[in-house]
């Protein structure tokens, strides 16, 4: 919104700083950051009341874990209205692309929210059916994706309409693999995917909102690189007209996630919930497909592939062979199981997120 103040930099030249994308970033975080420090007590106080008892923990997890029954859920709704505050006031709200990542960001919240609902009222760690969710997460993502596409083709010269159905593979120059509309279910198992699997690793206190943060970052810096024509031109990157003020957004959740660790530290007084993991996750895969970087997002992201492909490798055994890989899955509770103390699991994890996404932005220079 702030940005219409740029019109008026002929008449006060210091206006002419609401124009540029490195200081409206950098807005974003701290209005976020302050609105989640500011409401956040608040918005605790009235989750536990609301919920009684608070969120239900697995009788079959870490016994660990029982001694933080009675806390609040729900937590997501802290940093979706920092995000969403701070990308209403700093964002340029004429981009497509801002409205197609709140889209899946708050259409995910909601559906985790409800099965957030269904937990605390049922008290019971079952929300609502698998599939359904999958369902209406898929039908989102694919709205996204048609989107991306169509807006992405009206912004690219006629030499390169290749590029809106195109994967990018990183590594390589100018390697792009054209998968026509098909290219709308891709981008829809990337953004699913990545909602779910932050999903996942959201087990532990401050677990999953640091290694958020760390991709989100990463991928500002991405968004920000891929949308300056000279920038990508120089790194040899595709550029994509207008993605850089997804950078604003990155920046939002960054400060957001900032307010909420400060509640969600060790011992947590609040927990984030599918509310905001499956809201998060579809943010970040969101971005990545708009960025043409989807395939980087699994390397950015590695953490979460991991406890995604941990469950999955888990659940398939048990089926296949009756045998278990891990003593628990997710993976995070298979190193408790071996004796790792929660902040050890957190802070290893966290390193590993980092190394990650060193690893990620290399396949910017790396051609």
């Amino acid at each position: 919104m702030f940005i219409w103040l740029a019109e008026l930099s002929a008449s006060v030249p210091a206006l002419n700083v609401f124009r540029y994308i490195t200081f409206r970033t950098g807005a974003a975080t701290a209005t976020a950051m302050f609105f989640v420090f500011m409401f956040g007590p608040a918005i605790i106080a009235s989750l536990r009341v609301r919920q009684g008892k608070g969120q239900p923990i697995r009788t079959d997890g870490p016994q660990s874990h029982l001694a933080k029954k009675g806390t609040p859920t729900m937590g997501g709704l802290m940093i979706l209205s920092g995000v969403l505050v701070s990308a209403l006031l700093w964002a340029n709200l004429a981009n497509p692309y801002v409205w197609v990542v709140l889209f899946v960001t708050l259409g995910f919240g909601a559906i985790g929210f409800y099965d957030d609902y269904l937990k605390v009222t049922k008290q019971s760690h079952k929300g609502f059916s698998g599939r359904l969710r999958l369902g209406i997460e898929g039908l989102i993502g694919f709205v996204a994706c048609v989107v991306i596409v169509l807006v992405s083709r009206e912004t690219l010269p006629p030499a390169r309409e290749l590029l809106a159905t195109s994967v990018a593979i990183p590594f390589v120059k100018d390697l792009l693999i054209d998968l026509g509309w098909f290219f709308a279910v891709f981008g829809t198992l990337v953004i699913v995917g990545a909602g779910n699997a932050v999903n996942l690793t959201d087990g532990l206190d401050g677990l999953a909102i640091v290694p958020v943060m760390i991709a989100a970052a990463t991928f500002g810096f991405i968004a920000y690189l891929v949308g300056n024509a000279i920038f990508a031109n120089y790194l040899q990157l595709n550029f994509v007209q207008g993605v850089g003020e997804l950078s604003v957004l990155c920046g939002a959740l960054i400060g957001a996630g900032i307010g909420f660790l400060w509640f969600n530290a060790p011992p947590a007084q609040i927990f984030m919930g599918d509310t905001g993991s499956l809201a998060l996750g579809g943010m970040l895969g969101t971005i990545a497909v708009a960025t043409k970087h989807e395939i980087v997002l699994a390397i950015v992201g590695g953490l979460f592939v991991l406890e995604a492909l941990s469950v999955i490798v888990q659940v398939a055994s048990f089926k296949l062979t009756g045998k278990r890989v891990f003593k628990m899955a997710p993976i995070h509770h298979h190193f408790e199981q071996l004796g790792w103390t929660e902040p050890q699991v957190v802070i290893r994890f966290w390193i590993i997120a980092v190394v990650l996404a060193l690893v990620g932005l290399s396949t910017l220079k790396l051609r």
